[in-house]
């Protein structure tokens, strides 16, 4: 079993509330889940009104099918919403023989 996980760190645009904030990263969130079929969330920097944490995970039988959905979500994140500029990604993937 392969568990791989990505977390993106987004600027969001002209935001000033957190409430802006909600109504553009939920939308986001439920695209990267519906399209992956991963796990999605936010993560980090709830209390920031322009910074975002996400956060997408997936399990697998292959290690290459983690690589393929996580690099989809990146994909999908940096090409299909403008509203956000992605500022960087972290990255991990574990085998569940790993010690």
């Amino acid at each position: 079993m392969w568990i791989g996980w990505i977390e993106f760190d987004i600027v969001l645009g002209d935001v000033h509330s957190l409430k802006q904030k909600r109504s553009i990263i939920r939308p986001i969130i439920a695209d990267l889940r519906r399209r992956t079929e991963a796990a999605a969330a936010e993560v980090g920097a709830q209390d920031l009104h322009r910074r975002a944490l996400i956060g997408v995970s997936v399990v697998a039988t292959h290690a290459s099918h983690v690589r393929d959905v996580l690099d989809q979500a990146e994909r999908m994140l940096a090409d299909q919403h403008p509203e956000v500029t992605l500022l960087s990604t972290r990255r991990g993937l574990h085998s569940s023989g790993d010690e």
